[in-house]
C-alpha cells in the first residue's frame, strides 16, 4: 500500500492544492481579492480539499486499476472551487479565461516535471509514481477544459460568447455534475484519452 500513500501525498494532493491556488493567484493578480480574503491562497490542503470530489472519487478509480479492476488508469475529480468575484478582474472577460485555464496550465506543467523526474536515474525506484503523476495531472488538465459547467472550459467558453448567451449557458452550472455522470455512465469519456495522449506529446511527455 505504500504506492497508495504515494500516490495520495506526492501525485494527487499536490495536482489538486495547486490547480486551485493557481486560480486564485490569478484572479488576485488580476484585481479579485475574494480568494485571498476567504483564506484560499494557502498550500494547506485542508482549505481546497472536497472530500468526495477530491479523495473518494479519484482514489476510488485509482483502486480499481491498482486491483486490475479497470484496464486503464482514467482519473478525474474536483475540488473545493476557488471564489472569484468576475467582476472585479482587470481585464474582465479576458480575466476569466487567464483565470480559468491558470488551473489546467498549472497541471501540465506538473505533468511535465513528474515526466522528467521518471527518467531521473535516482528516482527509478519512484517511477511508477512519477508515471501516475503525469497521467494524473494531464487527465485533471484536459477534463477542467470541457465545456461543461462548472469545470474550467465553460469559463472560457462564457468569456468569449455574447452577453445574454453566457447567462443562458451558465445557468447549466446546477446540472453540470449531473451531466458529467450521465455522460460518464454512457461512456462517453473515451474521447479524452487521445486528447491527453496529445497534450502529452505537446509537451513533450512520453510514457
Amino acid at each position: 500500500m505504500l504506492d497508495v500513500v504515494l500516490f495520495i501525498v506526492i501525485v494527487l494532493t499536490p495536482a489538486i492544492v495547486l490547480h486551485e491556488l493557481a486560480h486564485g493567484l490569478s484572479a488576485y493578480w488580476l484585481g479579485d481579492p475574494t480568494a485571498k480574503n476567504q483564506g484560499r491562497l494557502t498550500l494547506n490542503p485542508i482549505r481546497h480539499i472536497d472530500p468526495v470530489g477530491s479523495l473518494l472519487v479519484p482514489g476510488v478509480l485509482f483502486l480499481a486499476h491498482y486491483f486490475g479492476l479497470t484496464r486503464s488508469l482514467m482519473l478525474f475529480g474536483w475540488a473545493k472551487p476557488v471564489p472569484v468575484n468576475f467582476r472585479n478582474l482587470r481585464p474582465q472577460r479576458l480575466g476569466m479565461t487567464l483565470v480559468a485555464i491558470a488551473g489546467p496550465l498549472t497541471n501540465i506543467a506538473l505533468a511535465f516535471i513528474f515526466s522528467r523526474l521518471y527518467i531521473w536515474p535516482a528516482l527509478s525506484p519512484y517511477s511508477q509514481t512519477c508515471a501516475w503523476g503525469v497521467m494524473l495531472n494531464l487527465t485533471l488538465a484536459v477534463f477542467n477544459m470541457m465545456p461543461i459547467p462548472p469545470l474550467d472550459g465553460s469559463r472560457v467558453i462564457s468569456s468569449i460568447l455574447p452577453t445574454k448567451l453566457a447567462y443562458y449557458y451558465s445557468r447549466l452550472e446546477p446540472f453540470g455534475i449531473i451531466i458529467l455522470i450521465v455522460l460518464l455512465n454512457l461512456g462517453l469519456f473515451g474521447f479524452l484519452s487521445p486528447l491527453i495522449e496529445q497534450v502529452g506529446n505537446w509537451i513533450g511527455v512520453q510514457i
